[in-house]
Order: structure tokens, then sequence, then C-alpha cells
């Protein structure tokens, strides 16, 4: 049944949604986080040839804290013999995943506006969602395009730049787009929608596009009834896989994030850039389209390997909720084998710790950038995370890129002891 004028305000809602749901436990002792604005350079963070542990805390990553003037410091930090390392899931959970979150905005993203100032305006009509956002005074509107299944309540795979809607719709799963274009340019012009509301501030455009995500299911919760807002994937390919990727990492209620051909400042990874595509790096990748992220990202140009976290980091910060990644034997752009052999075993390393290996998994297929087999090769996966289907597809098969590079994580030897 459509709804020719089903309309909502939202109001000024107020989520938790940087940090994923877990179970309560005691309180723990969090290292020390800096301020906004007030995070370690370059100049004072080791050089990391090896994927940093994810277990440490950036406290005791920096040239200046204890004992970082020794010699072995860096080979010490690579190798996961770092001070004060995380110990136990409950620590990760209070303490890591939050202090990752707020990291990789002040080092990647920019700082997500704060929701709680927002008030969100929906209005529908037959299978077009308007949206209105306002905030200080200030107002972007969009509107998002609904394709349904014939079964309802529906999980929903949020997408933009486009994808297969029929296998989806076919496994009854809806799938819902806008023009991520309405919301920010993909330039330096600050035009669209979230410019409209926070033109001025230091944010990517990849932000500003999970942003865009963000909204939309505000949106459809208040005015789709088919859509089982509970059951919600996230989704684009190359630039937009970046911003899917942000997308799922600053909401919570994103429960199946789905990167395609991403790419570096998305799951490509800023070490081991060679492998395979094009060589992409911070380097040209920021060069080539600075906006994406924030100017401090700029700071680590020639400078990659003092970054204190890399593709697997963003990966594992997701965790619990469930992630795929996709990537294409045949990218020319994207170093595909460095997603397979690299990021993604060094991500599910910290997933089997968590006690939740199975929600994240890696596709591997052939063909090239942002080929639309993509869709029809991660949905599987999407259906056993959304519908609670069995499968027996394994996306734990790196395919003909082998197995992982496990010299690229050394601290996989000192992983900490669960308990």
């Amino acid at each position: 049944m459509l709804y020719p004028k089903y309309a909502a305000f939202i109001g000024t809602v107020v989520f938790s949604s940087l940090v994923a749901a877990i179970p309560a436990a005691p309180a723990a002792e969090c290292a020390p986080v800096p301020s906004a604005g007030n995070y370690p350079t370059w100049q004072q963070l080791p050089k990391q040839t090896t994927l940093p542990d994810p277990w440490l805390p950036l406290a005791y990553t920096t040239t200046d804290s204890d004992g970082g003037d020794s010699p072995n410091f860096p080979s010490d930090v690579m190798a996961g013999k770092g001070k004060n390392r995380i110990q136990t899931p409950e620590e990760w959970y209070q303490c890591r995943q939050p202090e990752i979150i707020q990291m990789l905005q002040e080092y990647q993203y920019g700082y997500y506006p704060d929701h709680s100032q927002e008030t969100v305006k929906a209005t529908r009509s037959g299978n077009t969602v308007n949206i209105e956002v306002t905030a200080g005074g200030r107002t972007g509107k969009f509107s998002a395009t609904l394709a349904l299944p014939s079964n309802n309540p529906a999980p929903v795979v949020i997408n933009i730049g486009g994808m297969t809607n029929q296998p989806y719709l076919q496994a009854g799963i809806a799938v819902v787009g806008f023009d991520y274009t309405r919301i920010a340019a993909d330039s330096n012009s600050k035009t669209g929608a979230f410019w409209d509301i926070y033109n001025g501030r230091d944010i990517g455009v990849l932000t500003a596009w999970a942003w865009g995500f963000h909204r939309v299911l505000d949106a459809l919760n208040a005015t789709v009834p088919e859509i089982d807002s509970s059951r919600v994937g996230v989704t684009g390919c190359s630039r937009l896989g970046k911003a899917a990727l942000a997308a799922g990492l600053l909401d919570k209620r994103i429960t199946l994030t789905m990167p395609m051909s991403s790419g570096v400042q998305g799951l490509g990874p800023y070490r081991y850039h060679g492998l395979s595509g094009q060589d992409e790096t911070l380097e040209n990748s920021k060069s080539g389209a600075g906006w994406w992220t924030d100017s401090t990202l700029g700071t680590f140009v020639n400078h990659a390997e003092n970054l204190p976290y890399d593709a697997h980091t963003i990966a594992a910060a997701i965790a619990p909720r469930a992630l795929v990644i996709d990537q294409g034997t045949g990218d020319q752009f994207t170093n595909s084998k460095g997603t397979a052999v690299v990021v993604y075993p060094a991500a599910k390393l910290v997933y089997d710790w968590l006690g939740v290996g199975d929600q994240i998994a890696m596709s591997v297929r052939g063909g090239g950038h942002c080929d639309m087999s993509g869709f029809n090769s991660v949905l599987p996966f999407v259906t056993k995370v959304l519908q609670n289907q069995t499968i027996t597809k394994d996306y734990n098969d790196l395919g003909s890129y082998g197995s992982p590079m496990t010299t690229t994580y050394p601290w996989a030897t000192a992983v900490p002891k669960a308990t």
C-alpha cells in the first residue's frame, strides 16, 4: 500500500550514534584522550611500516609517552609490545572503540555534527520521501526514492550511486537511494544540503554523505512503515563506498556496512598501497580530491606511515555490527589485493577476539572497479545478516589472492587473551 501524503516531524532525537550497542559492564579506566584539535602531529608519532596495533591506545603510541624515546619503541609498538594495551572486550567497547571513532574524526573525517541539535521533517508522496533538516536556524533539503518488495516490513539497503535493485527486491529487501550530490557536491564548492547547514566547518565530503545516509534513515523511520528500520544496510562504490563506510562507522543503527571497491580513505590500506591497482596512496588521493576528508589528514601527506591507524582500524571499530567488503580482482584503480590480504584479515582478528568473527566478510570477485556483479557477490551475506538466512558461501576465501599477508600485522602473535 502506498501512502500519498504520509508526513511526520521526527523532531530532535538524541541518540548515541557513535558507539556500538554493547552489553553493560563495570566501568573501565580508559587511557586519556586528547581534546579536539590537540591530537599528536605526525612528528609526535612513530613511523610504523606495518599496520598499527589496534589494541594500543593513542596515548601510549606517541614518541613523548613513557619509553617513547627508546630506539626500540617503534618496533615494540608495531609488534604488539606497547604498554597499557587493551586487554578485554569490555575495555575495547568502553574505551578503545570510542577513542578510535573520535580519533578518526580528528585525523580523517572531521567532527560529525551534533544530531541532538537537528530537527528532521520528512514527507512521503508515493515512492518519494522529501527531507528537511534544520539546525542553528539553517535548513537543508533533499529527497530519497523507495523501491519496495512485496513483503513488509522488509529490511532495507540504502545506497548512493546506484546498485542492482532486482536481486535484492526478489530476496525481500527494500532498496532506497538518494542523490548524494544534493547532500554535498563532489568538489570543494561546499554546496548541497549539508553545507547549507554546516558551511565553514572542517568536515570531509565523505562525512557529509554519511550524514545523508543517517538523515534518510530518520525519514524512513518516520514515514515508511513497510521498512524494518532495525535491519539496515548502507552501500556505495568507490568514493561512495568510502562514504558508506563512514556511514556505518558513525551510526550504531546501521546493521550492515557494505563498502564496494572503496580504496584509500575507505578500506584500502595507506601502507602496502602498491599490491594491486594504480598504486592509490594518501598522497595522490588527497591531491586529486582533497575535499573528501578534513584538512588534518593533509598534514600526513608524505608521512602516511606515521598515521596511528590504517583501514583495518576503521573496520574493527564497526564491530560488533556486520561488515562485508567487496573488491574485484580486475579493479584497475583500487588496491583490491591489499584490502583482501592485509586489511580484512587484520580486522577479522579483532572481530574474532570480540566473539563476532562471523559478522565480517570479504567478497573477492572477478571483474573491475564498481562492477555491478559485486552486489550479487555480497548478497548471500546480506541475507544472512538482515534476514537470518543460512548460507554456504565462504567469505573467508580470498580467491586468487591466496592467504593473508601476516607479516603486515606482526601484533597478530600478541592478541590479548579475551576473558
